[in-house]
């Protein structure tokens, strides 16, 4: 029995500690998003451009409630889906705002 110790130690290292992570990539991913939004709010902006930053915005906002009220990892998950997409909507934004 004394074998499996480690490897138990092991399975509860990786994949017990998957929440905390998860928990501490929300915040880092919504600051990207926001700064995202910010670096296409520097460009001129057609209309398009304006509303795919506003769709951005809520998601922030969204993403940033999911996280604070999460009650595991499918709520974190969720803030991190919502953060990652307002991410691409603001870089479609200023790609846009490029042209």
């Amino acid at each position: 029995m004394k074998p499996l110790a480690p490897a138990f130690l092991t399975f509860l290292l990786v994949f017990g500690s998957g929440l905390p992570a998860l928990a501490t990539n929300c915040p880092l991913q919504i600051q990207r998003a926001e700064e995202g939004i910010k670096k296409a709010l520097r460009g001129k902006l057609p209309p398009e451009a304006k509303a795919l930053l506003e769709e951005a915005r809520q998601l922030v906002v969204e993403a940033r409630a999911s996280h604070e009220g999460a009650r595991g990892k499918p709520d974190h998950a969720a803030a991190i889906l919502k953060a990652k997409t307002a991410q691409a909507l603001a870089e479609e934004a200023a790609a846009l705002a490029a042209q």
